[in-house]
């Protein structure tokens, strides 16, 4: 099993930067991508940024040039730095983490992170 804890997230004005983490541990052979998705009220889950081992990474149209992803392979751990914060940001946050305990990957998700950007 893959356990995932996520931090960073919280209530910031518009304009402002927060940086959230997930740390994935367990039985892991190896981690092939990480990501973060969000969830705003009455919406459907979305992809925000996703980054695989190599360091490729993908972003939504709507953080292009404000969110980065990163990822430090050591620790297992993931990052997405959101900076110039807009109202519509405002979303639960999702850590997503494929992974091999085995043989096959599965997709595993963190307990989601709140944040909050006011106006």
């Amino acid at each position: 099993q893959v356990q995932l804890v996520e931090s960073g997230g919280g209530l910031v004005q518009a304009g402002g930067s927060l940086r959230l983490s997930c740390a994935a541990s367990g039985s892991i052979t190896s981690i092939d991508a990480m990501g973060w998705y969000r969830q705003a009220p009455g919406k459907q889950r979305e992809s925000v940024a996703v980054i695989i081992r190599v360091g490729s990474t993908n972003y939504a149209d709507s953080v292009k040039g404000r969110f980065t992803i990163s990822r430090d392979n050591a620790k297992n751990t993931v990052y997405l730095q959101m900076n110039s914060l807009k109202p519509e940001d405002t979303a639960v946050y999702y850590c997503n983490v494929v992974a091999k305990v085995g043989v096959h990957p599965y997709a595993y998700w963190g307990q989601g992170t709140q944040v909050t950007v006011s106006s």
